[in-house]
């Protein structure tokens, strides 16, 4: 037996997928899908797409296409696969990513993006030339990949039954992708007529005239249960993970929005000293983002001996490499990262993993057009990828920062990107695929209705996709500019108004935000760049010249002569203002050739990526957005006293009154009124403020108000509607209620209580709801709050009475405002108790064994017994009762204190009087 002392050859005889290659290959032979499960180390992302290939095995030649969630793992797959080979990238094996492509005439295998393999699909849904797609880390959810997998399996439906396609993860709900690849997939057949988009070669594009069969999308999926694809699993790397739970000695507060609790952070890096000292071996330590890096970084400072190094999607290239390229033997390495590690990679030298617990997933907020990153807990799936690093290549250790007790109530899988995120490129990519509403693709998770709603209302106002929800010419060819629409819609419109190059470099900076240490203000931060040399710069330089690239000749002309992408001017691929459904008004003339300043252009282009976020000054540092949203800039902001913003980043914390201005740029009204058109309205309004009705005519951006003008004959009935909403708001007390309007009502309520029926309920919300009932005249001819302190309100609610059925003229028999009693007084009740009360003299009702009952006989008289000086003296229901056991309690006490009045022995046949003796007596 011969022993390879290659070592590229040891290294992929080591990798234990190479045991479920055949499964696999015998899979993708009989039915063209198939689920790869190989744990991290098993090789499925180097030695399979170069089996498939056939550059390693023997196999027939395949062009391969891997697509990968992120750059760094593309670049790293790519490399790996190559020194596989004993090449560089761009021989056999390459790769692709946003503005970097190493490959040529020769690669068989490409590694790509997730974005990059979207934006192929829209040019050349047949991809001519490619046997094979493999889909790698699914698990993660991201939104790319999984429309990546509904378009691939469209196009094996309707255009490539032969096309092969693999969902490959390391930790996947297997089961479902399983499904949805044998759903969405097809066994073989003819291709269908019509194809994806009406067409496939390199320039027809995504036009959005077309769709599978009927040219809707509506035959492609039907959903309904097929045979499943076949799974294939790989064992995994024989290295054991010891796992030890190292939570905090003391509660930590729970991540919050983006805020993550420094004793965590703390504790993490106390963690990692530990582990350095406990065990041998690199550090591998994952954090949350790129904040958390620097500071437990910053926590990490004079470590002896050992070298700590920081990766994340904006880590200088150099560095990345550094790290995946291992440790020379000399100082250990601790390296923190982000979620990027999880997949992909291979830190070499890696035994000890760190895992803090927390992960980053995008949320919206639709109705203030705010998206943000927000702190989770990271899940089972992501924890066991994250403990995988330790075993790559040794016995390892993970230490997980959180209580053993706590892990079983962790998610299984994290969220899928659909679910939360700002849906609105993934609706342009779904109407340039000629569905605009997604029901005709195969998705794992079907994409939230209020965010596919919202989404479309944005494409609309940029004249991305028409009425019905097609893409336009225009969206076509946002959609091809590689950005999220927001942004393709400023460079296109912005081009024609700064220039290629000037609008391209401040998109740069919005694609990809700025470092925080280059401050809040986008066109300073625009100059900081320009002049930088740091790895920030370095980037956004070559995304700048991709982008300025990307726009046609006539759209790079000098500004106010550009021309649309046909060569005419106007129409679809006219710059939007964002008011039309089509987008085609040109912006107006700013002068001779356009603005000139930094801090012009970069407030143009800020409003015109976002114009819901154009916000004027309020207080010292507060603003209102056009969407209703407060924002607020940092303490020693240099935007501070602005008049106008042009907000391009903001965050709205959790339980925030305001969000947070991360990014702005200074902007003029005139601006804000242009990028914003589709916010801009004017008419009259009549409502309830402040306490009055407030008729004026009112010209509006959004939420902010610019100019108003009093209405001297508002429209009646408005006024009408607006003193409904301040009874509603401020409740009847608004009426003049005075006391006799008052026993009125409280007599209504007891009828009401006691009888029901016709008899109408007149609480205050009973009253409010028949507002336009019992107010009408009045509210007819009331103006404002003054007219309704008119109102006599009991005169008002006599209206309500049931005259309809005659009970009406009964009120005063069931509900008598007075009552006559022995000594001939006609006295008051008292409706406002639970029982109606008769407050009287006790000397007045000598003679009476029974006091009265009202409602039809149904409900007694409460008697509160008066003393001669109007107190109260005794309270009964039953007279007889109180003349034959408390009367003389009550009289043994107040005789000698009032002499002057009766006080009989038998009360039952005196006389009733409201008089004193001596009166009597004359």
């Amino acid at each position: 037996m011969t022993i390879s002392t290659d070592p590229r050859a040891e290294a992929l005889d080591r990798l234990p997928v190479r045991e479920a290659v055949p499964e696999l290959l015998r899979a993708l032979d009989d039915r063209g899908v198939a689920v790869l499960c190989a744990p991290p180390g098993t090789g499925k992302t180097t030695l399979v797409p170069l089996v498939l290939a056939g550059l390693v095995g023997g196999g027939p030649v395949r062009r391969v296409l891997v697509a990968e969630p992120r750059r760094i793992a593309a670049r790293a797959a790519a490399r790996r696969m190559a020194w596989l080979l004993g090449e560089r990238p761009g021989g056999k094996v390459g790769f692709t990513v946003r503005g970097e492509r190493q490959a040529g005439r020769g690669t068989v295998v490409e590694v790509v993006t997730t974005g990059v393999l979207l934006q192929r699909l829209q040019r050349d849904q047949e991809l001519a030339g490619v046997d094979v797609v493999v889909l790698d880390e699914c698990h993660e959810r991201h939104l790319d990949a999984d429309t990546a997998a509904a378009f691939l399996l469209d196009v094996r439906a309707t255009l490539r039954p032969d096309l092969r396609l693999i969902a490959a993860s390391a930790t996947t709900d297997a089961e479902g992708w399983a499904r949805l690849l044998g759903d969405g997939g097809t066994d073989g057949g003819g291709v269908e007529d019509g194809g994806v988009n009406g067409g496939g070669s390199e320039d027809s594009g995504a036009d959005g005239g077309g769709g599978g069969a009927d040219g809707n999308g509506s035959e492609r999926w039907d959903g309904r249960p097929g045979k499943p694809a076949p799974v294939v699993s790989a064992p995994g790397v024989s290295h054991p993970v010891e796992v030890v739970w190292a939570p905090p000695e003391r509660p930590v507060r729970p991540p919050h929005g983006m805020r993550v609790d420094p004793a965590l952070l703390d504790h993490v890096a106390a963690v990692v000293r530990r582990a350095l000292r406990e065990r041998e071996g690199d550090v591998l330590c994952f954090l949350p983002g790129v904040g958390e890096i620097a500071r437990v970084a910053g926590k990490l400072g004079g470590l002896d001996g050992a070298e700590v190094l920081q990766v994340h999607g904006r880590a200088p290239a150099a560095v990345q490499e550094a790290v995946l390229s291992g440790t020379d033997g000399g100082r250990r390495r601790v390296v923190l990262a982000t979620s990027v590690a999880e997949s992909s990679l291979t830190v070499p030298g890696v035994r000890i993993v760190v895992d803090c617990g927390l992960a980053r997933e995008p949320r919206m907020d639709h109705a203030r057009g705010l998206s943000a990153l927000t702190t989770v807990r990271a899940s089972r799936a992501a924890a066991r990828q994250r403990a995988g690093r330790a075993g790559r290549e040794a016995p390892g250790v993970v230490y997980r920062c959180w209580p053993e007790t706590e892990d079983a109530r962790l998610p299984r899988f994290p969220s899928p990107e659909i679910a939360g995120a700002d849906l609105t490129a993934f609706a342009l990519q779904t109407a340039c695929w000629g569905d605009p509403d997604a029901s005709g693709l195969a998705l794992l998770d079907p994409p939230p209705a209020g965010a596919m709603t919202a989404a479309r209302e944005t494409l609309t106002a940029i004249g991305a996709v028409d009425t019905a929800g097609r893409a336009t010419e225009r969206g076509t060819r946002m959609a091809r500019l590689g950005l999220h629409p927001r942004l393709a819609r400023a460079l296109i419109d912005g081009a024609k108004e700064v220039g290629a190059r000037r609008a391209a470099e401040v998109v740069a900076l919005l694609s990809e935000e700025p470092p925080r240490e280059y401050g809040d203000d986008l066109a300073a931060a625009w100059r900081t760049a320009r002049h930088g040399g740091d790895p920030y710069a370095t980037r956004w330089r070559q995304e700048a010249r991709r982008l300025e690239h990307a726009l046609t000749p006539e759209t790079s002309a000098r500004p106010g002569t550009a021309r649309g992408g046909d060569g005419t001017r106007g129409g679809d691929n006219g710059p939007a203002r964002g008011g039309g459904p089509h987008g085609g008004d040109s912006l107006p003339a700013r002068g001779s050739g356009g603005p000139h300043g930094d801090d012009a252009v970069a407030g143009l282009m800020a409003a015109l990526a976002f114009p819901e976020r154009v916000a004027r000054r309020r207080g010292e540092r507060a603003y209102l957005m056009a969407a209703g949203t407060g924002a607020e800039l940092a303490d020693g902001s240099r935007l501070g006293g602005a008049p106008w913003l042009a907000v391009a980043v903001a965050d709205r914390p959790v339980a925030a009154a305001s969000a947070r201005v991360r990014l702005a740029a200074v902007t003029d009204e005139g601006t804000a009124r242009t990028a914003a058109a589709a916010l801009a309205s004017e008419g009259e309004e009549v409502r309830w403020a402040d306490g009055d009705v407030l008729a004026r005519r009112v010209a509006r951006l959004g939420a902010i108000e610019l100019v108003s003008r009093p209405l001297t004959d508002p429209d009646p009935e408005q006024v009408r509607r607006a003193l409904l909403e301040g009874l509603r708001r401020e409740g009847t007390g608004l009426l003049r209620w005075s006391a006799q309007a008052t026993a009125v009502r409280q007599r209504m309520a007891f009828l009401h209580r006691e009888l029901g029926g016709a008899w109408p309920d007149v609480s205050d919300a009973a009253l409010l709801d028949r507002a336009d009932e019992w107010l009408g005249s009045e509210l007819a001819r009331a103006r404002g709050r003054a007219d309704l302190g008119r109102v006599d309100a009991g005169q008002a609610l006599a209206r309500l009475l049931p005259w309809a059925t005659g009970e009406a003229a009964r009120f005063e028999e069931l509900a008598p405002e007075r009552i006559e009693v022995p000594s001939g007084s006609r006295v008051r009740l008292d409706y406002g108790a639970d029982r109606p009360v008769l407050a009287v003299k006790l000397q007045e009702l000598f003679g009476w064994q029974e006091a009265p009952r009202i409602a039809g006989g149904r409900v007694p008289l409460l008697v509160h017994l008066l003393s001669p000086a109007g107190r109260p003296a005794a309270v009964t229901a039953d007279l007889a009762s109180f003349w034959k056991d408390g009367y003389r309690s009550v009289r043994a006490e107040l005789r000698g204190r009032y002499p002057k009045h009766p006080w009989p022995e038998d009360p039952t046949t005196a006389e009733a009087t409201r008089r004193t003796n001596t009166r009597r007596s004359r």
